[in-house]
């Protein structure tokens, strides 16, 4: 085993797309898992055993990033020289932003009148809004307009962030 070089695409061997089939990533990372785990050096040196475990825990990173639409997307458009700094960039569509504040507002009322039908109807819409967007990222990635990918990516980030507010809440209302 050497150092790492490549993509996580170049390890499990696969095009660096967007869309990726669930099966293919799953069999390459089980070929490379089974190659590289450490349980296989059980007997070799020291030296060697941390290298397995390295390659072990990349290719745990590279099977993470690439199974997750949104990270995959993230990652891919780096790959390609883009940054979607959501952190730091915040500018978005006026319109998305109202519904942004619709949906945190929605989560507030929900919680405070403990309306758990209104918090999953909610979340509901959400994962609606998800796979548009990640319909949307397929043909943005295709056409190679990775400037609007960003700005698609950085709006799936803001319904992951708000879904997972919603999922909380539901789960304190369950719980309660």
């Amino acid at each position: 085993m050497s150092s790492f070089s490549g993509t996580y695409f170049d390890l499990f061997g696969l095009p660096a797309n967007f869309v990726v089939q669930d099966q293919e990533l799953a069999n390459a990372y089980r070929t490379v898992q089974a190659h590289t785990h450490p349980d296989r050096f059980a007997a070799d040196s020291e030296a060697q055993k941390r290298i397995a475990l390295q390659w072990a825990t990349h290719a745990n990173d590279a099977y993470r990033t690439l199974k997750d639409p949104l990270q995959r997307a993230i990652y891919l458009l780096q790959l390609r020289g883009i940054e979607t700094q959501a952190e730091h960039n915040t500018v978005m569509a006026h319109a998305f932003l109202m519904l942004q504040l619709e949906w945190r507002e929605a989560i507030e009322a929900a919680q405070l009148e403990k309306n758990l039908p209104a918090l999953q109807a909610l979340l509901d819409k959400l994962h609606h809004e998800r796979t548009l967007r990640l319909t949307k990222l397929v043909s943005l990635f295709e056409a190679q307009m990775d400037q609007a990918a960003a700005e698609v990516v950085r709006e799936l980030m803001f319904i992951e962030r708000v879904a997972q507010e919603a999922q909380a809440q539901i789960e304190n209302l369950e719980y309660a």
